[in-house]
């Protein structure tokens, strides 16, 4: 079992003005029936209202006051203290310490924890909390560990190399922050036990093979059998492997490299 490194942080209570109570589903949907399954109980959590935009604050200087654990997300969070006297929750950067400055605006200075267009930042900077569409806020590069990567201006469009490879157009007057998510090291956490996954509200999980036959396609027979079947399925009857997923939208044609290569015929 291993554990993230809290001792950098520097606050355990919450700023009671940027929380809310956070109210469970449970993986239930608005009718009560459950459409994700494995999902339940948990330990009890306030729901940290984070600034994705700071639209809001263009030219106001903040500083750092504190950098905070927040159970709703991987990555850590800094309190931001305005000069004009309000607070705000951010999601942190890597290396961001407590009493730095910080400031957003249409074109600032390329700093840690910065927020700008993407038209003014300089190609081949690493950057996080990325607008997908004009004034609605950081969308992507959002979870502990990752960063995009500027390419290019082209036109009316910034080209990004996402985390997952995939190179995609923006529009270049979308914002972006300067930096890399911060707690790096999340993804080599490891849990060491089933209670511990139950804390943060996941359920067992249990094979299909392992189940009746009136409940999964992989059912019945006897013992650890076979599943039977020339291709996988989902307890809903689909195939599961080899079959896409992600919808056609009409951005797609913004996609400059996807993210797994075509195989060749």
């Amino acid at each position: 079992m291993t554990i993230a490194d809290f001792s950098w942080l520097t606050k355990k209570k919450p700023e009671k003005s940027l929380v809310v109570g956070k109210q469970r589903t449970n993986g239930r949907d608005n009718k009560g029936r459950v459409s994700i399954r494995h999902r339940g109980g948990g330990h009890k959590r306030l729901y940290r209202m984070i600034d994705f935009s700071q639209t809001g604050k263009f030219g106001i200087p903040a500083t750092v006051m504190a950098l905070e654990y927040d159970p709703n997300r991987s990555a850590r969070i800094a309190l931001l203290h305005y000069v004009d006297g309000e607070k705000r929750y951010v999601l942190a950067p890597e290396g961001l310490k407590v009493g730095d400055p910080i400031v957003s605006g249409l074109r600032t200075k390329v700093r840690l924890g910065n927020r700008m267009q993407l038209q003014h930042i300089p190609v081949g900077y690493r950057i996080f909390n990325i607008e997908m569409q004009m004034g609605q806020g950081g969308q992507i590069v959002r979870s502990a560990g990752t960063a995009a990567t500027l390419v290019g201006i082209d036109g009316d469009h910034a080209i990004l190399q996402l985390p997952s490879g995939e190179i995609r157009k923006v529009r270049k007057e979308c914002f972006a922050t300067i930096g890399t998510v911060s707690n790096s090291e999340h993804n080599l956490i490891n849990y060491g036990k089933a209670g511990r996954m139950r804390w943060l509200g996941r359920k067992p999980q249990v094979l299909g093979k392992s189940m009746n036959a009136v409940d999964h396609p992989h059912g019945g027979g006897e013992g650890h059998a076979s599943i039977g079947l020339v291709a996988p399925k989902t307890p809903w009857g689909k195939k599961a492997l080899g079959v896409k997923t992600r919808r056609m939208r009409k951005n797609s044609d913004l996609i400059v490299r996807r993210r797994i290569k075509k195989k060749r015929k």
